[in-house]
């Protein structure tokens, strides 16, 4: 089992309630399971919601911001430990160093943007991690129809679907985890 696990998700909540529920649920997992959250630093949005629901369950929360979003995201005064780097660089490659796996919710630029690099690095063999992208109701589902159609016109090297897991309900988790 892992000791910690990076999500990256989106600052904002979404429209769609469920992207919520599925983040608050994966907070309160990861708290009940004694798994460290490694998460964006912020109080807003779906990052708030899921360290809202680690700490709520006495779950051990560290967040890493850059300081340049400290106000746009407005930092989490009550994370067990901040890390507050210069660049969005450096806050992935800490989140990365500090974890074990990754759980990817629903989420905009930012989120894709780590995502696709923990992809890469792990086919790189910079590192090789667990990642999870949580398909909230259907959220990621035009971008692994794009996944397929990189891997029919011959981009990847090998197949994208052993890259990472993709489950629809945060309960999953609990069976990757063993």
């Amino acid at each position: 089992m892992w000791k910690s696990v990076a999500v990256f998700c989106g600052s904002k909540f979404g429209n769609n309630k469920l992207f919520a529920q599925h983040a608050e649920a994966v907070g309160v997992l990861l708290a009940q399971q004694n798994i460290q959250l490694i998460y964006g630093g912020g109080r807003r949005g779906l990052m708030g919601v899921v360290a809202n629901s680690a700490i709520k369950h006495n779950g051990k929360v560290v967040g890493v911001i850059p300081s340049l979003l400290s106000d746009k995201e407005d930092i989490h005064d009550e994370l067990e430990t901040l890390h507050i780097v210069e660049t969005m660089h450096e806050r992935k490659k800490k989140m990365f160093e500090l974890c074990e796996a990754a759980v990817i919710l629903p989420g905009g630029f930012g989120t894709l943007d780590e995502l696709f690099e923990m992809i890469t690095w792990n086919n790189l063999s910079i590192h090789d991690k667990t990642i999870i992208l949580l398909n909230s109701d259907g959220y990621y589902n035009n971008l692994l129809a794009h996944l397929d159609q990189m891997q029919q016109e011959g981009f990847l090297y090998s197949p994208w679907k052993e890259s990472f897991f993709i489950i629809s309900d945060p309960k999953e988790l609990t069976s990757l985890m063993a």
